[in-house]
């Protein structure tokens, strides 16, 4: 091998990529390509080699080239980004073959992203979706996700996007569906109907891929489902038993379709929904067998009286998981529904034999102590409780034996004095545990301030029916969650994903548009519409950060924007007319979101921004100019009396509409 930093390891790289034999085996040349870009010191002789293979009449080359291109960059590190490189790329996006274009958006993608990423505006979101059908599925699950950071500029461009997509909500592909759905989603925030009539059409692919066998597109599916049921309840009511487990299912697959049965659970399917949940209650599995009986006793909120008898039945098996699952049921179903109290009561003796877990005996306990009055054994069973109590491993069980004690022992006070004083006088005297000990002299002092204060401090209401409505969850919006549709936020959960995004790097906020070719292309720029020039954006960023894909509604930004006071108000210079794709492109890098603006040529022009940090501090600005030729007048309110952030953010807007103008002119 040639000294990799001298002229002849740089000729033999051309001869290899341009031999003609290297190049008929597709595999072969793109693996020459990418070991090549691995080797120390030749990344500097690689770039023009790339550059001939991005125009090779071969695709195959073409498309290897582009994943070299993406490659190179990668190995450069800080390096600055080859603007001719980049403008190579984005002219590449009118490739015949479908596999480069893809690829270019892959690199490009790659290339920008400390810039945030590919930029999307209209003539490539629309040559996009002109090639979609030449595109294979995961092809077409990458431009529809890349579609999603377009804004149409009006409704009828709007609806003409989705009636091209209307076709690819009854893909074959799972992957293209859920992308085709979210984009749909997304566009159609501010229609509803559309909203509704998209999770309609798509029930069918998701019931299909929630039966499907492979196990990790069920799970997802099935948490898709959940996500839409907290919109649309009810959703899939109809094809509930679509949703039973089968014998060979993974447990994570089992746990997550019982959920979606809780939800999906009327008048109708009630009894058929229950028994088979009930078949669960004595699955091998304790865990699942647990999850069973805690979905009895979460539907139990509404059907009663079927839940509690199915759940009395379970004490009957005398199991130690079952009993005291079926125990701590009881205890949030009388919390929440007090009408149930005294068949609850009526079930518990004979239960403490078949409790050991530590949960288990605190739900007992608690029934116990909260309800003693109804249970005729109530002080026996504790008393058992505290003759074991040295023995009890579990901080937290001696706990609620002294509040329990202490209740019953208001109620019933001839049963109790004595094992509450027994009771109190280990965990003064002999208990380790600090916290329990506490507990005991708090109770032990309570108790010398006379019953009455006793009575004041503990007696509270033993039931909250109120509360059950807080834990039910309420119809969601779809807008709420449209923008984590397809992604890991359903799979995780949006707190858990929140909290897994938040220790990811955090990518810079800004971007530099592409550039065009200045040579003689065949083919029509994507960049812009009516300008070929270079469009840069180095704004200080200081310590701002916007946050992408934050959007307002027309009405939400007007009764912000109504209810804030002007922090900022300035002029900057202006020439010439405005041409509004350029700067809602230009804004779109910055992540500075277009809630309105005019049309071209309109006098007086205007324009309505938003922009959200990572603080969470809202930017509204309006920009206003009356005449061509003039200065363009800009307001900026700000949520949160940041002066700092309000500074940075002025100085990324000044250059941002500082360069466009300059393009403009």
């Amino acid at each position: 091998m040639p000294y990799l930093g001298g002229e002849e390891a740089l000729r033999e790289l051309r001869r290899a990529l341009a031999n003609p034999h290297v190049q008929a085996d597709r595999l072969r040349y793109r693996a020459a390509v990418l070991r090549v870009i691995r080797m120390p010191g030749i990344q500097e002789y690689l770039q023009q080699p790339l550059l001939s293979g991005l125009r090779d009449k071969a695709s195959y080359v073409r498309r290897a080239a582009v994943l070299g291109c993406a490659k190179m960059l990668k190995m450069q590190g800080d390096c600055e980004v080859d603007g001719a490189l980049v403008n190579e790329l984005y002219s590449l996006l009118r490739d015949q073959d479908p596999i480069v274009v893809v690829n270019c958006l892959r690199a490009l993608e790659e290339i920008l992203k400390k810039e945030g990423g590919v930029v999307i505006n209209k003539p490539i979101a629309h040559h996009l979706l002109k090639r979609m059908a030449d595109l294979d599925q995961w092809g077409q699950s990458e431009v529809l996700t890349f579609l999603l950071r377009y804004r149409p500029r009006s409704e009828e461009e709007l609806f003409d996007i989705l009636n091209l997509l209307d076709g690819y909500l009854k893909s074959s592909s799972p992957s293209v569906v859920m992308a085709a759905t979210k984009l749909f989603l997304v566009l159609a925030r501010e229609y509803p109907h559309v909203q509704a009539d998209v999770l309609v059409r798509v029930k069918g692919p998701l019931l299909s891929a929630c039966t499907s066998e492979s196990r990790e597109l069920c799970f997802t599916a099935l948490c898709h489902v959940r996500q839409i049921l907290g919109s649309l309840p009810g959703h899939f009511s109809s094809h509930y038993k679509k949703f039973f487990c089968s014998y060979s299912e993974p447990h994570y697959i089992k746990c997550q379709k019982m959920e979606v049965l809780c939800e999906l659970v009327n008048d109708e399917n009630v009894q058929q929904v229950l028994e088979e949940l009930k078949g669960y209650c004595t699955d091998v599995s304790v865990e699942l067998a647990q999850g069973a009986i805690f979905a009895i006793g979460n539907i139990a909120r509404t059907y009663t009286e079927e839940c509690v008898g199915i759940l009395t039945e379970l004490l009957g098996l005398q199991q130690e998981h079952i009993t005291s699952a079926v125990v701590q049921a009881f205890r949030d179903l009388v919390w929440l529904c007090p009408q149930c109290t005294d068949a609850v009561c009526r079930a518990l003796p004979g239960c403490e034999d078949a409790i050991q877990d530590s949960e288990g005996k605190q739900a007992l306990i608690w029934l116990l102590g909260t309800h003693g009055e109804k249970v005729p054994n109530a002080p026996y069973v504790l008393e058992d409780f505290v003759e074991n109590v040295k023995s009890e491993m579990f901080p937290a069980v001696k706990m609620e034996l002294l509040t329990a004690l202490v209740r019953l022992f208001l109620s019933r006070p001839a049963e109790c004095q004595d094992m509450l004083g027994r009771l109190l006088y280990y965990c003064i005297e002999e208990e380790m545990d600090m916290a329990v000990r506490d507990r005991g002299l708090f109770y032990y002092r309570l108790l010398q301030s006379g019953v009455e204060e006793v009575k004041r401090v503990l007696c509270s209401p033993k039931s909250d029916p109120s509360l059950g409505l807080l834990e039910d969850q309420t119809e969601r919006p779809v807008n709420t969650w449209a923008s984590e549709f397809n992604t890991l936020a359903p799979v995780y959960g949006r707190e858990r994903w929140a909290l897994v995004a938040a220790h990811q790097p955090a990518e810079p906020s800004y971007a530099c548009s592409p550039c065009t070719d200045t040579g003689n292309r065949d083919t029509e720029s994507l960049i812009s519409e009516g300008n070929k020039e270079v469009l840069k954006v180095h704004p200080d960023t200081g310590s701002l950060t916007l946050i992408p894909d934050v959007y307002l509604t027309a009405e939400q930004f007007e009764k912000t924007w109504l209810s804030l006071d002007m922090s900022c108000h300035l002029s900057l210079p202006w020439c010439g007319t405005v041409h509004p794709d350029t700067i809602q492109t230009a804004l779109h890098v910055v992540h500075i979101q277009t809630i309105a603006m005019s049309k071209a040529g309109v006098q007086p022009w205007k324009a309505y921004l938003s922009a959200r940090d990572d603080t969470g501090c809202l930017f509204l600005t309006e920009l206003l100019l009356e005449a061509a030729d003039s200065e363009m007048q800009v307001s900026v309110k700000q949520s949160e009396a940041k002066p700092e952030a309000l500074q940075t953010f002025i100085s990324a807007l000044r250059t941002v509409m500082g360069t466009v103008a300059g393009l403009e002119s």
